[in-house]
């Protein structure tokens, strides 16, 4: 069975001057394979890795080309272009890739990307979706402290971010784990902090405790240049929602780095300010 969206090993069936049509031995079925992607050489009974999908007149239609997405992966796309009806998305393929607009979670822009599942249409055509929750699985291979990639697909400031992992699988940055400068889209490489009890990873994008103090000690040095050397609070006094919005730090984490610089006499903390020496 020929299946689109997929890569499949199909069969060379027969040859025309315009190409070379694909399919199983013993099946009807075919699909043609254009003629400017055909391998030198290529002979009936040859089996060739093709990739399926439609063409601007809705003919199957066969393609050695790699495309960036296959039939069920998520993947991040670049919109070409936006229409009154949808956008179309660089997949690398001759025919770029719609996305309806009532499959955007957010009004996406020409040049920007976005992450988007494959999927196909009621008419058979294949699509893109920001919905890309219902694509993705809750069991994953992956343990506690194991280090991951993924992308974020979607941001809520009450519970943090949702991020797609290794293209299939759940996951969450907790909104206490999660400090500023990250957009939908963004690729992230991450530890899994947890495992939930429906199978779904709880990721951190920082390292254990003692061993993120001395990324957070530089940040706040770092800092500490730029108000000349004092800043105008303490580890007590200064709002945690400052310190997630300016320094990207909890202020669990804040207190940590400045135990830690204390320790090694870099700063001195008086009634109002930490002070650098």
């Amino acid at each position: 069975m020929i299946e689109i969206g997929k890569k499949q090993a199909l069969t060379v069936i027969n040859t025309t001057d315009f190409g070379i049509y694909l399919g199983e031995i013993n099946k009807q079925e075919k699909v043609l394979l254009p003629i400017k992607q055909v391998p030198e050489g290529t002979k009936v009974g040859d089996m060739i890795s093709v990739f399926v999908y439609r063409d601007s007149e809705d003919r199957l239609i066969a393609t050695t080309r790699e495309p960036m997405i296959t039939l069920g992966e998520v993947a991040v796309l670049t919109v070409k272009e936006v229409a009154k009806i949808g956008a179309f998305l660089d997949w690398g393929l001759e025919k770029d890739l719609f996305l309806p607009f009532k499959e955007q979670t957010e009004k996406v822009l020409q040049g920007k990307s976005y992450p988007v599942a494959l999927y196909v249409d009621k008419s058979k055509r294949l699509c893109a979706t920001m919905k890309i929750s219902e694509f993705l699985l809750d069991h994953s291979p992956y343990q506690v402290n194991d280090k991951v990639e993924g992308i974020i697909y979607k941001i809520h400031k009450e519970i943090g971010a949702f991020v797609v992992v290794n293209k299939k699988y759940h996951a969450l940055i907790p909104e206490k784990e999660f400090y500023g400068g990250f957009r939908v889209g963004d690729k992230i490489e991450a530890r899994v902090s947890s495992i939930r009890e429906d199978g779904r990873l709880n990721l951190s994008v920082r390292k254990k405790a003692y061993l993120q103090m001395e990324e957070d000690s530089d940040i706040i040095l770092k800092k500490l240049k730029q108000y000349k050397g004092v800043f105008p609070f303490t580890d007590k006094t200064v709002d945690a929602q400052r310190l997630r919005e300016e320094f990207h730090l909890s202020k669990n984490a804040f207190k940590r780095a400045i135990g830690r610089l204390l320790k090694e006499n870099k700063i001195k903390i008086t009634d109002t300010t930490i002070e650098q020496l």
